[in-house]
């Protein structure tokens, strides 16, 4: 194990993808197997980090998808379905050595793991999709209502409570301070384009791949209803479904040993 691993930190590293500036975590790891980790909306890269480092046996990359974290907005607003995939290949390819990995994916990171799979599966060993669907439609219409900066982060908490929000944790996991206060580290206006792109039937994308999927739900979630995660498993040869009762949307929050033993299980019988 690398002494990277044993302290629990990671490198940041950045690499380019068209016209964006992009940046990973490199939790190190001596194994030739590679686990890419995609966020879900208003997260990061670091929305991993305990959970990342318990993958002992793995090269774990959590990746600041476009307009989050430390990777850069689009300009240009380019927040389409094939700019996240394309984002995933450049990464595999020029990052990762080309060769197939595992991807772990979480919300908008789901959806962008399977629909990779579906176009691109000569690169892809299996998924774990946590909580999202083939049919989505999210409403991120209270970023809008969210404040440009705040003067404290109590004050910023409260911004998202007044937006009608209930997981706060969960959205505030990409806040961060400068010289101009306190804000997300999230394109906010490139949510509004963004998320009406995740939007849809995608039940083709789905069911395009072959590897294996474990699908993770939260029997809470106010993104994925547990009818139509079964419906999922039940469509799809080699799926298993994992249903997290007590868990809402981030089930990788809620239920961090839970979590990991389900996706730990199912990554050791791939071998």
């Amino acid at each position: 194990m690398s002494n990277l691993r044993a302290q629990g930190t990671a490198v940041r590293k950045f690499f380019q993808s068209g016209n964006l500036k992009l940046s990973y975590l490199d939790y190190g790891g001596d194994s030739e197997r590679v686990l890419v980790m995609l966020h879900g909306y208003m997260a990061n890269a670091r929305s991993f980090s305990e959970l990342a480092v318990r993958f002992k046996d793995w090269r774990v990359i959590s990746l600041d998808q476009r307009g989050h974290g430390w990777s850069d907005p689009s300009p240009g607003q380019e927040y389409a379905r094939e700019d996240y995939v394309e984002d995933i290949l450049t990464l595999v390819q020029s990052e990762l050595g080309g060769r197939p990995v595992t991807i772990l994916g979480h919300s908008l990171g789901g959806l962008n793991a399977y629909q990779f799979a579906a176009r691109y599966p000569e690169w892809v060993t299996a998924l774990i999709v946590e909580d999202i669907g083939a049919e989505i439609q999210a409403d991120f219409s209270f970023a809008d209502r969210l404040p440009y900066r705040s003067a404290s982060l109590k004050e910023l908490r409260e911004s998202l409570a007044s937006a009608g929000l209930r997981a706060i944790d969960y959205f505030a996991e990409s806040v961060f301070e400068d010289e101009r206060g306190w804000g997300f580290r999230t394109d906010l206006k490139g949510l509004q384009v963004s998320v009406p792109q995740s939007n849809g039937t995608w039940w083709d994308d789905w069911l395009g791949s072959s590897c294996p999927i474990l699908l993770i739900h939260g029997g809470k979630s106010f993104i994925l209803a547990t009818e139509q995660a079964r419906r999922m498993e039940a469509r799809r040869p080699n799926t298993r479904l994992i249903v997290f009762e007590q868990c809402g949307h981030g089930v990788h929050a809620d239920d961090l040993n839970g979590y990991f033993q389900a996706a730990n299980d199912f990554l050791m019988e791939l071998n």
